[in-house]
Protein backbone atom coordinates (compact mmCIF):
# COMPACT_ATOMS: atom_id res chain seq x y z
CA UNK A 1 0.00 0.00 0.00
CA UNK A 2 0.92 3.58 -0.53
CA UNK A 3 2.53 5.36 2.56
CA UNK A 4 -0.10 8.48 2.60
CA UNK A 5 2.67 10.73 4.82
CA UNK A 6 2.66 12.77 7.54
CA UNK A 7 1.46 16.15 5.97
CA UNK A 8 -1.62 15.77 4.49
CA UNK A 9 -3.73 18.62 2.63
CA UNK A 10 -7.38 18.73 2.87
CA UNK A 11 -7.17 20.42 -0.65
CA UNK A 12 -9.45 22.98 -1.69
CA UNK A 13 -11.90 23.13 -4.70
CA UNK A 14 -11.36 25.47 -7.37
CA UNK A 15 -14.32 26.90 -9.59
CA UNK A 16 -14.85 28.88 -12.09
CA UNK A 17 -16.42 32.21 -12.82
CA UNK A 18 -19.68 29.91 -13.84
CA UNK A 19 -19.45 28.09 -11.11
CA UNK A 20 -18.10 25.00 -12.69
CA UNK A 21 -15.01 22.92 -11.21
CA UNK A 22 -11.99 24.45 -12.39
CA UNK A 23 -10.22 21.15 -13.45
CA UNK A 24 -6.97 22.94 -14.68
CA UNK A 25 -6.84 25.19 -11.52
CA UNK A 26 -6.86 22.01 -9.31
CA UNK A 27 -4.27 20.33 -11.25
CA UNK A 28 -2.15 23.35 -10.32
CA UNK A 29 -3.05 23.94 -7.12
CA UNK A 30 -2.67 20.43 -6.25
CA UNK A 31 1.06 20.90 -7.88
CA UNK A 32 0.98 23.74 -5.64
CA UNK A 33 0.23 21.66 -2.46
CA UNK A 34 3.26 19.45 -3.26
CA UNK A 35 5.75 22.25 -3.84
CA UNK A 36 5.36 23.49 -0.44
CA UNK A 37 5.16 20.75 1.90
CA UNK A 38 2.18 18.41 1.24
CA UNK A 39 2.82 14.45 1.15
CA UNK A 40 -0.70 13.55 0.34
CA UNK A 41 -3.93 15.27 -0.69
CA UNK A 42 -7.06 14.43 0.39
CA UNK A 43 -9.45 15.88 -2.57
CA UNK A 44 -13.63 15.72 -2.05
CA UNK A 45 -13.28 16.66 1.85
CA UNK A 46 -15.24 18.78 3.78
CA UNK A 47 -12.51 21.54 2.43
CA UNK A 48 -13.14 20.39 -1.20
CA UNK A 49 -16.98 21.14 -0.36
CA UNK A 50 -17.97 17.48 -1.53
CA UNK A 51 -21.93 17.87 -0.31
CA UNK A 52 -21.90 20.49 -3.37
CA UNK A 53 -20.69 18.20 -6.22
CA UNK A 54 -21.95 15.76 -8.23
CA UNK A 55 -20.44 11.77 -8.24
CA UNK A 56 -18.91 12.56 -11.55
CA UNK A 57 -17.76 15.69 -11.15
CA UNK A 58 -15.82 13.91 -8.00
CA UNK A 59 -14.53 11.04 -10.12
CA UNK A 60 -13.16 13.06 -12.52
CA UNK A 61 -11.97 15.38 -9.87
CA UNK A 62 -9.81 12.42 -8.30
CA UNK A 63 -8.64 10.94 -11.53
CA UNK A 64 -7.37 14.38 -13.04
CA UNK A 65 -5.22 15.47 -9.71
CA UNK A 66 -3.91 11.81 -9.72
CA UNK A 67 -2.74 11.93 -13.07
CA UNK A 68 -1.24 15.54 -12.84
CA UNK A 69 0.48 14.66 -9.05
CA UNK A 70 1.62 10.84 -10.39
CA UNK A 71 3.62 9.55 -8.00
CA UNK A 72 4.76 12.59 -6.22
CA UNK A 73 2.06 12.38 -3.45
CA UNK A 74 -0.46 10.12 -2.31
CA UNK A 75 -3.99 11.39 -3.42
CA UNK A 76 -6.74 10.26 -1.23
CA UNK A 77 -10.66 10.00 -2.61
CA UNK A 78 -13.81 11.50 -0.19
CA UNK A 79 -16.11 8.65 -1.75
CA UNK A 80 -18.05 8.31 1.07
CA UNK A 81 -21.44 9.93 3.07
CA UNK A 82 -24.25 8.92 4.68
CA UNK A 83 -25.50 6.33 1.55
CA UNK A 84 -23.97 3.44 1.95
CA UNK A 85 -24.25 1.90 -1.30
CA UNK A 86 -23.73 5.06 -2.89
CA UNK A 87 -20.05 4.50 -0.81
CA UNK A 88 -19.36 1.65 -2.07
CA UNK A 89 -20.15 2.66 -5.72
CA UNK A 90 -18.22 5.98 -5.65
CA UNK A 91 -15.33 4.01 -3.77
CA UNK A 92 -15.12 1.33 -6.49
CA UNK A 93 -14.98 3.99 -9.09
CA UNK A 94 -12.29 5.87 -7.23
CA UNK A 95 -10.20 2.92 -7.32
CA UNK A 96 -10.88 2.26 -11.06
CA UNK A 97 -9.24 6.16 -11.66
CA UNK A 98 -6.23 5.37 -9.73
CA UNK A 99 -6.45 7.03 -6.30
CA UNK A 100 -4.14 6.08 -3.30
CA UNK A 101 -6.65 5.90 -0.79
CA UNK A 102 -9.49 6.41 0.68
CA UNK A 103 -11.57 8.63 3.52
CA UNK A 104 -13.59 7.17 5.60
CA UNK A 105 -15.81 9.60 7.03
CA UNK A 106 -18.58 9.16 9.57
CA UNK A 107 -21.91 9.84 8.18
CA UNK A 108 -23.85 12.83 8.94
CA UNK A 109 -27.78 13.07 9.54
CA UNK A 110 -28.99 9.71 9.60
CA UNK A 111 -26.69 8.73 13.04
CA UNK A 112 -26.03 4.73 12.84
CA UNK A 113 -25.00 3.24 16.02
CA UNK A 114 -21.44 2.21 16.82
CA UNK A 115 -22.11 -1.24 15.47
CA UNK A 116 -23.98 0.48 12.55
CA UNK A 117 -20.62 2.50 11.65
CA UNK A 118 -18.29 -0.78 11.96
CA UNK A 119 -20.82 -2.86 9.46
CA UNK A 120 -20.58 0.18 7.37
CA UNK A 121 -16.69 1.32 7.45
CA UNK A 122 -15.92 -2.43 6.80
CA UNK A 123 -18.25 -2.91 4.12
CA UNK A 124 -16.36 -0.47 2.44
CA UNK A 125 -13.26 -1.20 3.21
CA UNK A 126 -13.67 -5.00 1.81
CA UNK A 127 -15.22 -3.59 -1.82
CA UNK A 128 -11.75 -1.92 -2.39
CA UNK A 129 -8.26 -2.88 -1.90
CA UNK A 130 -7.36 0.21 -1.66
CA UNK A 131 -6.12 1.77 2.49
CA UNK A 132 -8.51 3.60 3.94
CA UNK A 133 -8.45 6.78 6.27
CA UNK A 134 -11.14 6.69 8.74
CA UNK A 135 -12.30 10.33 9.65
CA UNK A 136 -13.85 11.36 12.51
CA UNK A 137 -15.31 14.86 12.78
CA UNK A 138 -18.33 15.06 15.44
CA UNK A 139 -18.65 19.08 15.09
CA UNK A 140 -19.64 17.93 11.60
CA UNK A 141 -21.70 14.63 11.83
CA UNK A 142 -23.29 15.09 15.53
CA UNK A 143 -21.86 11.84 15.98
CA UNK A 144 -18.42 10.72 17.50
CA UNK A 145 -16.92 7.10 16.52
CA UNK A 146 -15.99 5.87 19.77
CA UNK A 147 -12.77 4.62 20.12
CA UNK A 148 -14.33 1.30 20.96
CA UNK A 149 -15.00 1.52 17.50
CA UNK A 150 -11.69 2.73 15.64
CA UNK A 151 -9.73 0.24 17.59
CA UNK A 152 -12.56 -2.90 16.49
CA UNK A 153 -12.09 -1.34 12.76
CA UNK A 154 -7.93 -0.98 13.06
CA UNK A 155 -8.37 -4.58 12.77
CA UNK A 156 -9.23 -4.50 9.67
CA UNK A 157 -5.87 -4.82 7.15
CA UNK A 158 -6.90 -2.25 4.62
CA UNK A 159 -8.20 0.55 7.06
CA UNK A 160 -4.73 2.08 8.17
CA UNK A 161 -5.51 5.19 10.25
CA UNK A 162 -7.93 7.86 11.31
CA UNK A 163 -8.11 11.35 10.97
CA UNK A 164 -9.16 12.35 14.25
CA UNK A 165 -10.97 15.73 14.99
CA UNK A 166 -13.13 14.95 18.21
CA UNK A 167 -11.07 17.26 19.92
CA UNK A 168 -10.94 14.54 22.70
CA UNK A 169 -7.59 13.97 23.80
CA UNK A 170 -8.37 11.33 25.92
CA UNK A 171 -10.17 9.30 23.24
CA UNK A 172 -7.45 10.40 20.91
CA UNK A 173 -4.50 9.22 22.85
CA UNK A 174 -6.72 5.58 23.93
CA UNK A 175 -6.34 4.79 20.18
CA UNK A 176 -2.77 6.34 19.88
CA UNK A 177 -1.60 3.50 22.97
CA UNK A 178 -4.04 0.47 22.01
CA UNK A 179 -4.45 0.43 18.03
CA UNK A 180 -2.33 -1.94 16.13
CA UNK A 181 1.80 -0.94 15.42
CA UNK A 182 0.77 0.21 11.74
CA UNK A 183 -2.44 1.67 12.56
CA UNK A 184 -1.76 5.53 12.35
CA UNK A 185 -3.46 8.52 14.00
CA UNK A 186 -3.48 11.66 11.75
CA UNK A 187 -4.65 15.20 13.59
CA UNK A 188 -7.81 16.79 12.12
CA UNK A 189 -7.51 19.86 13.37
CA UNK A 190 -4.23 21.89 12.87
CA UNK A 191 -4.24 23.44 16.51
CA UNK A 192 -4.32 19.83 17.57
CA UNK A 193 -1.11 19.16 16.24
CA UNK A 194 1.19 19.69 18.35
CA UNK A 195 0.08 18.14 20.85
CA UNK A 196 -1.30 14.89 18.96
CA UNK A 197 2.27 13.94 17.42
CA UNK A 198 3.41 14.92 21.11
CA UNK A 199 1.37 11.74 22.44
CA UNK A 200 2.54 9.69 19.37
CA UNK A 201 0.03 10.62 16.97
CA UNK A 202 1.54 10.73 13.58
CA UNK A 203 0.65 13.51 11.33
CA UNK A 204 -2.20 16.15 10.37
CA UNK A 205 -4.97 16.10 7.67
CA UNK A 206 -4.58 20.03 7.62
CA UNK A 207 -6.61 22.83 6.05
CA UNK A 208 -3.92 25.72 7.16
CA UNK A 209 -1.42 24.04 4.99
CA UNK A 210 -3.14 25.06 1.39
CA UNK A 211 -1.57 28.19 2.29
CA UNK A 212 1.04 27.41 5.04
CA UNK A 213 2.60 23.64 4.16
CA UNK A 214 6.36 24.33 4.60
CA UNK A 215 6.08 26.01 7.64
CA UNK A 216 3.71 23.37 9.28
CA UNK A 217 6.31 20.48 7.81
CA UNK A 218 8.52 22.71 9.38
CA UNK A 219 6.89 22.53 13.04
CA UNK A 220 6.37 18.63 12.57
CA UNK A 221 9.85 17.97 11.92
CA UNK A 222 10.98 20.01 14.97
CA UNK A 223 9.07 17.44 16.82
CA UNK A 224 9.76 14.31 15.26
CA UNK A 225 13.86 15.41 15.64
CA UNK A 226 13.23 16.02 19.43
CA UNK A 227 12.98 19.56 19.30
CA UNK A 228 9.88 20.01 21.39
CA UNK A 229 10.48 23.76 22.53
CA UNK A 230 10.89 25.03 18.84
CA UNK A 231 8.39 22.64 17.36
CA UNK A 232 5.85 24.43 20.59
CA UNK A 233 7.22 27.60 19.91
CA UNK A 234 6.35 27.32 16.32
CA UNK A 235 2.59 25.60 16.75
CA UNK A 236 2.45 29.29 19.33
CA UNK A 237 3.21 31.14 16.30
CA UNK A 238 0.92 29.77 13.75
CA UNK A 239 -1.69 29.29 16.35
CA UNK A 240 -3.63 32.81 15.73
CA UNK A 241 -4.14 31.87 11.62
CA UNK A 242 -5.32 28.16 12.51
CA UNK A 243 -7.94 29.98 14.65
CA UNK A 244 -8.73 32.49 12.15
CA UNK A 245 -9.71 29.92 9.54
CA UNK A 246 -12.28 29.07 11.44
CA UNK A 247 -13.71 32.09 12.78
CA UNK A 248 -16.44 31.22 9.94
CA UNK A 249 -17.64 27.55 8.85
CA UNK A 250 -14.64 26.12 6.91
CA UNK A 251 -14.00 26.14 3.42
CA UNK A 252 -14.93 29.57 3.30
CA UNK A 253 -12.16 31.46 5.20
CA UNK A 254 -9.28 28.82 3.37
CA UNK A 255 -10.66 29.70 -0.24
CA UNK A 256 -10.88 33.57 0.60
CA UNK A 257 -7.22 33.19 1.90
CA UNK A 258 -6.21 31.12 -1.10
CA UNK A 259 -7.75 33.42 -3.90
CA UNK A 260 -6.08 36.44 -1.30
CA UNK A 261 -2.74 34.78 -1.92
CA UNK A 262 -3.14 35.25 -5.83
CA UNK A 263 -4.48 31.81 -6.84
CA UNK A 264 -7.38 31.98 -8.60
CA UNK A 265 -9.70 29.48 -6.70
CA UNK A 266 -13.32 30.92 -7.26
CA UNK A 267 -16.05 31.46 -5.13
CA UNK A 268 -18.08 28.78 -2.54
CA UNK A 269 -20.67 26.86 -4.28
CA UNK A 270 -24.03 27.27 -2.44
CA UNK A 271 -25.46 27.15 0.14
CA UNK A 272 -21.35 27.96 1.79
CA UNK A 273 -21.21 31.62 0.61
CA UNK A 274 -17.53 34.24 0.90
CA UNK A 275 -17.34 35.64 4.14
CA UNK A 276 -18.21 38.92 4.68
CA UNK A 277 -16.26 42.02 5.06
CA UNK A 278 -15.94 42.27 8.57
CA UNK A 279 -14.74 39.16 8.68
CA UNK A 280 -12.51 39.75 6.41
CA UNK A 281 -10.93 42.95 7.84
CA UNK A 282 -10.47 40.96 10.53
CA UNK A 283 -9.07 38.02 8.92
CA UNK A 284 -6.50 39.97 6.74
CA UNK A 285 -4.64 41.51 9.77
CA UNK A 286 -3.82 37.85 10.87
CA UNK A 287 -3.08 36.53 7.71
CA UNK A 288 -0.61 39.74 7.07
CA UNK A 289 1.82 38.37 10.09
CA UNK A 290 2.20 35.10 7.82
CA UNK A 291 4.54 34.60 4.28
CA UNK A 292 2.66 32.32 2.08
CA UNK A 293 3.98 29.44 0.83
CA UNK A 294 1.67 28.41 -1.80
CA UNK A 295 3.09 29.58 -5.11
CA UNK A 296 1.03 31.15 -7.07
Amino acid sequence: MVAFGRLLTAMITPFDTEGELNYDQARKLARGLIDSGTDGLVIGGTTGESPSMSDAEKVRLFAEVKEEVGNRAAVIAGSTDNNHQKSVTLSKEAEAVGVDGLLLTVPAYNKPSQEGLFQHFKAIAESTSLPGLLYNVPSRTSLNMTADTTLRLAEIDNIVGVKEASSDPDQITRIIDEAPDDFRIWSGNDNETFSIMCTGGYGVVSVASNIIGNQIKAMMGMQLEGQTERAAAEHRRMLPIFKALFWVTNPAPIKYAVNRAGFDAGIPRLPMVEPDDIFKSKFNAIMDRYSIDLPV
